[in-house]
Parts: structure tokens; sequence; C-alpha cells
């Protein structure tokens, strides 16, 4: 049975079974009621093993078929903690996160998927707590970490903090390690009532921990992300063309002849978009053309498989990990200049209040003038340079700017909230070492390309809707009330209130504008984003509120996001009038498309971070009693977070707060000296010394020298 049909299958018994009129029967009685055919028994029997196996069913010691729902309990997926404990969250949305205590965790390990009984409602301000009875799939098949021997014993450390416990490691499944190897390690037995340690297998040895690039090299394999393509995969990228062949410009539109450029960083290989621009009458006519990598990446080929199950590029401080192979993403499909390139592109003709008056979609090949970097377009448009190497283009950037300007007014008087939070950037030397952070300065020209892309991917996705079109969106929901209700308290302690009664983007970007270069900017705006929802990929279309916007989707960037890609498959379709043959087949791919390219977006910007903070702490190493400017970024009981000039982050221990007993103010988020009243709060500039840097936690520690 294909996947599909299982999975319709699984969805239809699962209905029955949850539904009112049910009642706890065999299977042989469930077929019988459904009306399953004798020579399809070995079917219906396949689904509810798998419905059992995923921990959606339960069979009874007399083979009754019941919901867990019914039996009280729960499926979702265990997040461990350090200290022992941790949480499951419910596959539903609806039911809050239950803490489980170390002796109820019953051998799960963290991302596990699990069963668990509510032996502890909510109540009072209490998460409900709860007992994992099963495990129904591990969420790690294999764990990174660092080999150390002791005496006859082995054991890995590993690097994930969230596992609590080492893995014991016999003699003979050693491998080749020796103390002080990273290595990938796969569990062989779970823990146990008489063993607190799972035990594993050394399958891979990644080398010492203080080789150059181990340390970004066990991230990958943590996050179990994947470096080499299949042999498979590769074939198919090395026959791919190197150059637009005639016979595939037929039928497209020719803009070759149309100034057209490329603007990205001066490192970025993979060039998904170029732009072209010119003014008729008092319009201006925007063309945003991006690669049209699906016309090289037939659907159900190797190369489109691979991109389905890596889902997106992952960015690291040393490499790349591409969704699609080089020959694609760095060659023929990277709009690089001098050269024809295929494209889809979105040519629209906006007013000067900022609207899409007219719109057209189309197959096209195109011809970049000129590849531009961030840095030189915001030069020529910040100091009016109007010679050297961007000479033919500076009419066209000051076009670009002008229109930047109407378009980015039109989004914030809707209400779009934009988070200027600074990104990091890290330069590293050529053994992998950190030898500068700072702030990513955004430029005018990023600000510009961001703009464009942002009413491109609005044109189209409101084109799909209307369409009524199976479709992949990105969507961004309202915050959950209880989110913004403990956001409104938070905002008390500083004396700033949410405008209005309802939420709606226009509130927090009221409060964004009233806190703008205030001290407390940065920890207001990470507590309001905090308290915003994860935007994700759909197949409905939920609007984007974070964006104030009712349709949008990503259509911007197929080398290295799939949702882009399957786009721009749906939109070719529709083009070539396609759409009837394919449409029932897309809209049962579409919701788990976007569920799976949601996970590997998670799991990417996950490994992205943990590298980041690595790097960070390593820069810090060598910086052990040297004395820095802060400003205070979060309160807690046991201490103060603070934030460096640079983006680095550290904790200031209470228990290293000696020159007082400090005591914390919850209400106020504010900590207090008992004896001589100095006060510590949010957004407080304080002087700060570096007292430890512990690499293996990722954690700075910091001791107040002085506040200003």
């Amino acid at each position: 049975m294909d996947n599909e049909l299982m999975e319709s299958r699984k969805l239809m018994i699962l209905e029955f079974i949850k539904s009112e009129e049910y009642k706890p029967m065999k299977a042989a009685d469930m077929a019988y009621l459904l009306q399953v055919e004798q020579n399809e028994r070995h079917l219906f029997d396949d689904v509810l093993r798998n419905l059992e196996k995923d921990g959606h069913i339960m069979v009874t010691k007399r083979g009754k078929i019941m919901a867990v729902e019914s039996q009280s309990l729960i499926r979702g997926t265990f997040t461990s903690h350090a200290r022992g404990f941790g949480f499951v969250t419910p596959d539903d949305d609806l039911v809050k996160d239950i803490f489980i205590e170390p002796s109820l965790i019953n051998g799960a390990m963290n991302k596990d998927i699990v069963l668990c009984r509510i032996i502890q409602p909510e109540g009072h301000g209490r998460r409900p707590e709860g007992e994992i009875i099963k495990i129904i799939q591990r969420g790690m098949s294999i764990i990174v970490g660092t080999f150390v021997r002791h005496d006859n014993h082995c054991f890995v450390i590993p690097d994930d903090k969230k596992i609590p416990v080492d893995i014991y490691i016999s003699r003979k499944n050693a491998h080749s390690a020796v103390n002080g190897h990273k290595v990938v390690t796969k569990i062989i037995k779970p823990a146990g009532e008489n063993t607190k340690n799972p035990e594993g297998k050394i399958v891979e040895v990644l080398g010492h921990i203080n080789a150059p690039g181990v340390d970004i090299l066990s991230i990958v394999k943590q996050f179990e992300l994947p470096v080499e393509f299949s042999e498979e995969v590769e074939k198919e990228a090395r026959k791919t063309p190197q150059q637009v062949d005639e016979s595939d410009i037929e039928n497209r539109l020719d803009l070759r002849k149309l100034q057209t450029v490329t603007v990205d960083s001066e490192d970025a290989l993979d060039l998904d978009d170029a732009i072209t621009l010119e003014k008729i009458g008092e319009n201006y006519r925007l063309g945003v053309h991006i690669a049209d990598v699906c016309h090289y990446v037939a659907e159900g080929s190797a190369l489109d498989r691979e991109a389905l199950e890596r889902g997106t590029s992952v960015y690291l401080a040393d490499r790349v990990i591409p969704m699609l192979p080089v020959e694609l993403s760095n060659g023929i499909c990277s709009l690089n200049a001098g050269v024809d390139r295929l494209a889809l592109s979105c040519i629209m003709d906006i007013d000067k209040e900022g609207t899409v008056i007219g719109h057209k979609i189309a197959e096209s090949v195109i011809f970049v003038d000129k590849r531009c970097s961030y840095t030189g377009v915001s030069s020529v448009i910040d100091d009016g340079i109007k010679n050297g190497e961007y000479a033919d283009f500076t009419e066209m950037f000051t076009l670009m700017n002008e229109l930047k300007s109407i378009l980015s007014q039109k989004r914030i008087r809707r209400g779009s909230v934009n988070f200027d939070f600074p990104e990091t950037k890290i330069k590293l030397d050529s053994d992998g070492k950190p030898v500068e952070i700072m702030p990513r300065i955004r430029g005018i020209a990023s600000e510009i390309i961001e703009e464009f892309m942002l009413i491109c991917n609005e044109t189209v996705a409101e084109e799909y809707f209307w369409l009524e079109s199976p479709f992949i969106y990105r969507s961004h929901e309202e915050p959950d009330g209880e989110k913004m209700e403990k956001l409104t308290e938070f905002l008390r302690h500083f004396g700033y209130y949410l405008k209005g009664k309802s939420v709606h983007p226009k509130n927090i970007q009221a409060l964004l504008a009233e806190i703008k270069d205030k001290p407390e900017e940065m920890v207001i705006s990470k507590a309001a984003l905090r308290s915003f929802k994860q935007a994700r990929y759909t197949s409905e279309n939920m609007g984007h509120f974070g964006l104030a916007s009712k349709y949008y989707c990503h259509f911007t960037s197929p080398i290295r996001r799939y949702p882009d890609l399957q786009i721009h498959r749906i939109i070719k379709d529709n083009l070539n009038g396609r759409p009837a043959q394919n449409e029932s087949r897309y809209a049962k791919k579409m919701p788990e498309i976007a569920k799976h390219s949601s996970i590997t977006e998670r799991k990417a910007e996950e490994a992205e971070r943990e590298v980041d903070n690595l790097k960070k702490v390593q820069f810090m190493l060598d910086k052990v009693g040297e004395d820095f400017d802060a400003i205070v970024s979060g309160v807690t009981g046991f201490g103060l977070f603070v934030v460096l000039p640079n983006t680095i982050e550290g904790m200031v221990s209470l228990s290293h707060m000696e020159d007082d007993f400090y005591i914390f103010d919850d209400r106020n988020m504010e900590i207090t000296g008992e004896r001589l009243g100095k006060i510590y709060k949010l957004g407080q500039q304080v002087k700060v010394q570096l007292k430890n840097a512990d690499l293996d936690n990722r954690r700075l520690d910091f001791i107040i020298l002085d506040e200003y």
C-alpha cells in the first residue's frame, strides 16, 4: 500500500474511532461495520497496526480497539532537561505542556514521541504533571559526544545537554575511539529500571575535540544534517546542462533586453533573484525574476526527493550545506551575470501609493547585466556616487530606493511589524577559530531587496488563493491570548501599554515605535517576539500576522527552500494548462510537504544558532578577566542575563553578587539588594567582567563591576 493510501485510510479509521457513536470493539467487528472486503482485510489490519504503533490507538487485553484519548493518554514529543526532568509537548496544540519528573520518565530520551498519562491536572498556575507509559518512536537515532575511558569503563558524554546521562559503551563497541575523540553513537539499549545509563555503540569517529572543523562537524552530525549527496543524486546533477539551450527559450517571455541586476552579499554563490525596474508614467514596473529551478529538477527525480528531504539549505559559520548540488545551486540555476538564465518572473505595475494595480507571472529568459553587492549599492544610494563600477546603474538604484520607500510606508500604515534585532556576523580564521564577532549591519540595499521580495510573495500568494489552487502558504497566526496577557503584564513594569482592545499588529507596531532607541528597546522587543507564534508553512491560507498581510507565501528562493520549488511547479503547471490533471495529487501532497518543510526549517535554525553560540564562547575563551560594557537583557530568580554590544550574551549569577543579598521581584522584573538597596533591572547599562567561559555548556559567566 502506498503512503498516500495508507495515510487516507488511517485518517478515515481514526475519525471513526474518535466519533461519539463509537463503542470499543474488536478488529473483526470494525471491519464488518466499515464494509471492508475480505480481500482487503490484510490491508485493514496493517492500518490498525500502524495506528497502534504510532500511538493513536490502544488494543485492550480482550482485543478491543480504543482511542488513546479515551484512556486519558496524551501523545506528544518529550523534551528532556539537563537536570533530569522533562516535558511532553502534546500533538494537540490546545493542550499545555506536561511536566515529567525524573522518576517518571521511564527511559524516554530527548525528542522521543511518547504516550503519557496525566497524574496531576493543572491548577493554581501549576503545569499538569504526568508519567510516560510508552515510547512510540525514538526521536534521536544517534547521539554525538566526547569519548571518555575510565579504567575498563567507557562512556560518551553527550554534546546535547538536554540528554542528562552519559552513554555507556562496552569495549567491543568502542570502535577505534580514544579519550578526547568526538564520536557518533547509536543507542542499542535504552536505560531501564536497573541502569540509569543507556548503552550505545560508536558508529563514527569524527576526530579529536581540538582538531580544526570537528566542533562544527559535531553539530552537523548532532542535528543529522545530510552533508553528502548520494551517487544517484550526483549523477543526475552531473547530467544537468550548464548553459541554457536555445530550445528551452521557445515560448518564454524574452526579457534579456531589460537592464537587470542581482543584489546580494559579497560571498553569496546561489543567486535566486534578479530585479528589473522602470518608470512608466507615474507608475513603477517592478520585475522580480526567480531562478526556474524546477525546469532542471523534475518532480519525483532523485534530485527532487533529496531536496524535499533536506527542505532547506543550512548556513553555518564555516560552510553551507546546500539543498541542491553545486551544479545547480551555484551553476545553471544561479542567476549569474553575463549569461542567459531561465526564470519564473512576476512583473508588477505599482502605483505611487504602493498598490499593485496589475501583474503578470510568466516563464521567462533573462540576462543579468551586473552582479551587485549590498554594500556597493548602499554606498551609491547613501553617498550619491555617480561613477565607478555602478555608473550605468545609478539611475536604476535611485528608482529602487524611491519604490522601496513607497512600499515600506504602505506596509507600515497597514500595521506590519518590524523587529530590528542585530544579526551576528562571525569571522573565522583558516583553522575555524573566531577572530571577530560583530552585529551585521543592514544597509539600504538589503532593505530594498527585502521589500521587493515581500511584495512579490504577497502578489503570488493572493493570485493562487483566488484561483483556489492547491498551494503552500507562509502562515503566521495571531498570538495566543494568554501570551498576550503575559506580555501586557510585562510591559506594565516599564510603564508601557498595548493600545487597542483587540490583538492587531498595529498595536505591536505602535509599541515598537514608542520604545525606539530607549535602553529597554531590545528587552521589550524580544518579549514581544516571544509572545508571537512561529511562522510556518501550511496548505491553507491563514494570513501573516507579523506582516499584517492577508496572503503570503515563499516564492523567491527555490534554490534553497523546497516550498518555493513546489510553488514554482504548481505555477508552471497552471501556466502550461496542466492544472486539472495534477490538482488532486497536489492537494493530497501539500499538507505533508508544508509540515515537513516547517520541521526542516526549525532544525536548520537550531543548528545555525548552536554553531553561533559555540563560536561566541570560543571567541571569549582568552578574554577571561577582561571588562565589558553590557545591558541587562533578562532578570530571573538565579541571576541576570547581560548582552554585550557585539551581540554576545552571558549570565551574572546571584551567587557571584557578593556585595549584598539580592531579592528577586518577579512583578517588576528586578533584583534589589537587601542591605544597600541597589537595584538591577531590565535594560539597565552595567559594567561586567568575564569570570568564566564554559565551552562544553556554551555558557559565559560574568560578574558585575559597577553600574553606569
